[in-house]
């Protein structure tokens, strides 16, 4: 059997045991997926005691994806994000065959969410909302899907300072959200609003528009304020459980070279947030 596993502190509220275990129950593969706890600064302790006991592979969660970071032979994608959310075991793999193999898969959660909605990134304007680890995600995985990218932050200069990583990217506050998002073909929320009150939203209604593809990284509400203004404003909307699923579903696929049974997978994961 194979073992799986999560840490993150706290991690008793994860939904990544279900879903994960979903795919395994779905493909007839011999299985665990796991959860850590481990001190807020035991991230390498955590990394190396997960591979001495064999575990196959390994999500991170807050506090652990930037220090995981340091603790594993990030891939190129994770390396520029600075953070790492997937660790994968196998010996073998390109690069320090001493260290796992560490990969961020919530850039794929946010590509790949688009794309089951048939909404295209390759020459889109997107708009990102938020600089933290969700938005550097975000930012990074639309431009690398071809997006003309600009982030918009409560603080303009963490804004800048990301796009400034980005080629092509610009950033700034929140000031000229509303010209930004008029013109935009994507928007996607990657801060918290939404998640601690239902009535609070990133963006005003008046801001979002037909043509706009909105994506909110909160799952819990799935139906936050700014998605049922975007829908009333003819948007395509796009949950957040559809970017948690498909970071799952990229990792699933890293671990195990199969294809992850996403039906099973979404309908495992919307049971829980019910």
């Amino acid at each position: 059997m194979d073992v799986y596993g999560l840490i993150g502190n706290p991690v008793g509220h994860s939904l990544s045991p279900p879903l994960h275990e979903a795919g395994y129950e779905a493909l007839g593969i011999d299985a665990r997926y796991v959860t850590f706890e481990p001190d807020a600064d035991a991230a390498a302790a955590a990394v190396a005691g997960a591979a001495d006991l064999g575990v196959a592979g390994l999500n991170a969660t807050i506090p652990f994806k930037r220090d995981v970071a340091d603790a594993v032979d990030a891939d190129p994608l994770a390396e520029r994000i600075g953070a790492v959310n997937t660790v994968d075991f196998s010996p073998v793999h390109e690069g320090d065959a001493d260290r796992p193999r560490g990969y961020n898969t919530d850039a794929a959660g946010v590509t790949r969410a688009f794309a089951h909605h048939d909404v295209s990134l390759d020459g889109a304007s997107a708009v990102v909302v938020g600089a933290g680890g969700a938005g550097r995600a975000a930012a990074f995985a639309l431009a690398d899907a071809g997006a003309a990218v600009h982030v918009a932050n409560r603080t303009p200069e963490r804004a800048s300072s990301l796009a400034a990583e980005i080629t092509g990217a610009s950033g700034g506050g929140l000031d000229d959200l509303s010209e930004r998002v008029a013109a935009a073909d994507v928007l996607v929320n990657a801060t918290s609003v939404g998640m601690e009150s239902p009535d609070e939203t990133p963006v005003p209604a008046e801001h979002l528009h037909g043509d706009l593809a909105v994506l909110d990284a909160v799952y819990a509400p799935i139906e936050t304020r700014l998605l049922r203004e975007a829908a009333d404003a003819g948007a395509t909307t796009v949950d957040g459980a559809w970017m948690l699923l498909f970071q799952g579903v990229e990792a699933f696929e890293l671990w195990t070279g199969a294809d992850a049974p996403v039906e099973a997978m979404n309908a495992a994961l919307r049971a829980e947030l019910e």
